[in-house]
C-alpha cells in the first residue's frame, strides 16, 4: 500500500546526506582561502555557527536548568575539546594537504571505538580491531611519505590532534546528548569553544577584530555552510535512515575535499597520502559497520 504523502519526508534523506557531504567538505577550501590566524579563523567558525544553532533553540533553552553541575562541567569539557578540534584541523591545513588532513582528522571514529573501551568500559569486537589497525597502518603510510618534508609531517600531527580531541567531544557529549536536544546542545558547546579560541587567540595577542570584509564573509560561510547546513543535514537524515548509513557517510568529506583541493587550489595529494587514506577509509567503514551490527 502505498504511503501517504505525510509520510513522505519533505526531502529526499538520501539528497539529504549527498548536500551534508557536499557542504562538509568545503570547510578545508574555505579555510584555506582565509588569510588570518587558525584560531580566529576556527574562533569565529564556533562563534557564528553557535549564534546560528542558538536561534534554533530558542523553545529549548529551559533544559539547561536541569543539567547537574557534574553535567556543566562535561559541557566545558566537551566544548573545550571541540575547541582543540577545529585549532589544530585548521592550523593543520596551514602545513599539510587537504587530502592527508581531512583523512587524518576523519579517523575520529577509530579513536571513539578507543576511547570507549578505555573510559566507558565498552568491548572492542574483532572486526573493529581489525578496522582501527587497519586504520593506523594508513595512517602511518601517509605520514612516512611526508618524513622528509617537516611541514607536512607537523601538519599531519595536528590533524591526528584534532582527530583524537573530536573522539573526545564525541565520547564526553554521549551522555549529554540523552539529557539535551541536539540544537541547545550544539548551540552552547559551539559557544565555549568559539570563546575558549578566541580567548587564546587574545592571549596571544592575535587581532580580534579589524579583519577585511573577505575575512568575515569567509568565518561565516565556515559556520553556515559545512557546520550548519552540512551537519544539520546528517541530522536530518538520520532521522529516515540507518545510523550505519548516515556514519559511513563521514568517508565521503575526504573525497569531497580531495576533489575541491584540486578544482579550486590545484593540489594534487602525495601518492602515500592515496593509498594510506584508502587504508584509513577503509578502517573506518570496517570499524563503523561493526560496531552498528554488534547494537
Amino acid at each position: 500500500m502505498p504511503s501517504s504523502s505525510a509520510d513522505r519526508p519533505p526531502i529526499s534523506p538520501k539528497l539529504a546526506l549527498v548536500i551534508g557531504i557536499a557542504a562538509v567538505s568545503t570547510a578545508s577550501i574555505f579555510v584555506r582561502f582565509s588569510e588570518s590566524n587558525p584560531l580566529i579563523i576556527a574562533g569565529y567558525r564556533m562563534l557564528l555557527a553557535s549564534l546560528l544553532m542558538l536561534l534554533l533553540s530558542l523553545g529549548a533553552l529551559g533544559q539547561f536548568k536541569k543539567l547537574s553541575k557534574r553535567d556543566l562541567l562535561i559541557l566545558l569539557g566537551s566544548g573545550a575539546s571541540l575547541a582543540v578540534h577545529f585549532g589544530s584541523f585548521t592550523a593543520s591545513l596551514s602545513y599539510t594537504s587537504v587530502a592527508a588532513s581531512t583523512v587524518i582528522v576523519d579517523s575520529s571514529p577509530i579513536f571513539v571505538v578507543i576511547l570507549s573501551r578505555l573510559l566507558l568500559g565498552e568491548e572492542i569486537t574483532k572486526r573493529e580491531v581489525i578496522g582501527i589497525a587497519l586504520s593506523i597502518l594508513g595512517a602511518v603510510i601517509i605520514t612516512a611519505g611526508h618524513a622528509n618534508l617537516e611541514s607536512n609531517l607537523y601538519g599531519d600531527l595536528l590533524a591526528l590532534m584534532g582527530s583524537i580531541t573530536l573522539a573526545t567531544y564525541l565520547v564526553a557529549g554521549r551522555d549529554l546528548r540523552r539529557k539535551m536536544d541536539l540544537a541547545p546542545y550544539t548551540a552552547s558547546v559551539y559557544g565555549i569553544a568559539g570563546i575558549f579560541l578566541l580567548t587564546i587567540s587574545f592571549f596571544m595577542m592575535i587581532p580580534l577584530i579589524g579583519y577585511p570584509l573577505r575575512e568575515y564573509l569567509l568565518f561565516l560561510a565556515l559556520a553556515v555552510i559545512p557546520s550548519g547546513l552540512g551537519h544539520n543535514s546528517y541530522n536530518y537524515a538520520l532521522k529516515y535512515l540507518k545510523t550505519s548509513i548516515v556514519s559511513v557517510s563521514i568517508l565521503g568529506e575526504p573525497i569531497g575535499a580531495s576533489i575541491l583541493a584540486i578544482l579550486f587550489l590545484g593540489e594534487i595529494p602525495h601518492p602515500s597520502t592515496a593509498i594510506g587514506g584508502a587504508m584509513v577509509l577503509s578502517g573506518i567503514y570496517v570499524t563503523v559497520m561493526s560496531s552498528t551490527n554488534d547494537t
